[in-house]
């Protein structure tokens, strides 16, 4: 049991009741109370800490962690048409950074090609337009795909995306099987906060299962799921709703496909998650580290997991967007400094750190650098990685730990009430939580009970914009011709052909759909004619308000 709320050393709130401060509340971010002081009383069980490498993991997932090895430095990029994206990526390479992260523009995201009607004007504004093999071709023209890990941000038409990829891969050289990386795909997330979607939620949850099957057999450096915290954190969560929403999005999976004859060891493995990195220091640090324990006890214990590795957590983190200002921009570098460091003490495996300027607009070249050398500052200058987990030990992020580990479970017992997590989301149980909670951080902020700097405080100084950088609305029209011109040269017949084996296999749900989308992405179907296909078998989803 957790001792948070047990007494500190003996007399120590006589001594404390005489002092100015006795009647200051503190909370986290979150607004989890905050005692004035932590003592040895608030540690845990021996057992519960652990080392790092042993289960439960709360210390770390590996015996040596960042002195064998620092974390992947993988910088999120993507804008424009494949072309500028290339060229981004080729920069960031050159810089240092070691591995890649892909981020796709709204279009691609929703299922949409470039010259669909909902596309006009978001064509490679937010990330990079991809609306079929060929742009996935020259997007990593030049790169070693058997040498570089590759990280995608897209789900709902994850494996569509990962079928050009893999057919991309293939005409370069680098068959399935060498292929290392990531693909988010974490499907609940979306309806839960991200709000991108392309299909109902049941036939969404099948496409997902049938990409993780897959990737089991034909796949097995390739991570099939990111499940992912960040975007439920965006959307207003505290540390505790992502904690436990993420950990039970994963938890789902799991089932879904341990019911589909899968052994979990065939595939736990090779699941990874993806967590923000907020500004509340020490709350951060102790998500992570329970994060980490619920998840190798669950595993092992409740879903019978006998490898070690299928209890491991690995984790990309990325420090919060959302705490991000457009007032007094230059102010992000320090916050995002601050996350970058409670992500490497939570002991992420891999670190994107966001750019001064993204509350304004894409990052600048500039913007980029001085962010990937936040991440080498810390790791090279700062001595953070010299040993493992400094922080382990430590009374108040021990208590911490072990108060978010109950709130996560707690949580647990109430989606369960509800029929299990794609019951609770269809329930919109997880949205009302999360937006509940959105406001009454708002509130504090508007009320000037908590202190954002340069927006409700400390507002005076040099709000100056910084350079910006601007898509040229040339790339639109651009990319609308290249996909036309793709459709124009391919052989009609075949697409045809394969889009109709895709609707016939869609209506059975005994069918893997995966190789008949690397079939599509073969005879150069398009993003959106086949979540088109997709939907005239499946249909589309609307979603039910939460205020």
């Amino acid at each position: 049991m957790s001792t948070y709320a047990q007494t500190p050393l003996e007399g120590w709130e006589e001594a404390y009741a005489a002092t100015p401060e006795r009647d200051v509340p503190f909370t986290t971010l979150s607004g989890e109370p905050v005692r004035p002081l932590y003592t040895e009383r608030d540690l845990p069980d021996p057992e519960r800490i652990g080392l790092p490498g042993r289960f439960p993991f709360t210390r770390g997932v590996y015996p040596s962690m960042y002195r064998g090895r620092l974390w992947t430095m993988r910088q999120f990029a993507g804008f424009g048409t494949a072309e500028e994206t290339n060229e981004r990526f080729r920069y960031l390479l050159d810089h240092g950074q070691t591995g890649l992260s892909t981020a796709f523009d709204m279009p691609s995201l929703m299922g949409h090609d470039s010259d669909h009607p909902r596309s006009l004007g978001e064509v490679g504004r937010e990330g990079v337009a991809v609306d079929s093999v060929d742009d996935m071709e020259t997007l990593f023209r030049g790169i070693d795909l058997g040498e570089v890990t590759v990280s995608m941000t897209i789900n709902a038409p994850a494996p569509i995306m990962l079928a050009y990829y893999v057919v991309a891969a293939e005409r370069a050289g680098v068959p399935a099987d060498r292929l290392g990386g990531t693909i988010q795909a974490d499907i609940l997330k979306e309806y839960i906060a991200q709000k991108e979607w392309c299909f109902p939620i049941d036939p969404a949850m099948r496409f997902l299962g049938d990409m993780i099957e897959w990737c089991a057999r034909e796949m097995p450096r390739w991570h099939p799921v990111s499940i992912s915290g960040y975007h439920i954190r965006e959307a207003g969560a505290t540390a505790a709703q992502e904690l436990a929403f993420t950990l039970k999005d994963g938890f789902t999976y799991v089932e879904q496909a341990i019911e589909r004859g899968v052994p979990v060891d065939a595939f736990a493995p090779r699941l990874s998650f993806f967590f923000n990195a907020q500004i509340d220091f020490f709350e951060e640090i102790a998500k992570y580290r329970a994060a980490r324990r619920i998840w190798a006890r669950e595993m092992r214990d409740t879903y019978g997991a006998r490898n070690p590795r299928s209890w491991l957590m690995r984790f990309h983190t990325q420090t919060a967007g959302v705490s991000l200002t457009a007032q007094q921009p230059l102010n992000n570098i320090v916050r995002t400094t601050i996350e970058a460091l409670a992500g490497v003490l939570g002991g992420t495996q891999s670190l994107h750190t966001n750019s001064y300027d993204e509350a304004l607009a894409l990052p600048t070249e500039e913007a980029v650098r001085i962010a990937l050398r936040t991440q080498q500052i810390i790791a090279h200058e700062t001595g953070v990685a010299n040993t493992i987990d400094p922080l382990g030990g430590s009374y108040f992020v021990e208590a911490l730990t072990d108060r978010l580990e109950e709130q996560a479970y707690e949580y647990f017992r109430r989606i369960d009430e509800l029929g299990g997590m794609v019951a609770a989301v269809k329930q919109s149980f997880p949205q009302r939580e999360i937006a509940d909670a959105a406001f009454e951080l708002q509130q504090q902020i508007d009320s000037g009970e908590r202190i954002v700097v340069g927006v409700n405080a400390f507002t005076e100084g040099d709000d100056a914009e910084p350079p910006i950088l601007r898509i040229d609305p040339a790339l639109e029209r651009k990319q609308v011709e290249r996909v036309r011109a793709v459709r124009a040269r391919r052989d009609g017949a075949a697409v045809e052909a394969s889009l109709a084996a895709l609707r016939e296999a869609a209506a059975r749900p005994d069918v893997n759909l995966m190789p008949l989308l690397v079939d599509a992405a073969r005879v150069h179907a398009t993003e959106g004619e086949i979540v088109e296909a997709l939907q005239e078998v499946w249909g589309s989803y609307t979603e039910t308000p939460v205020y």
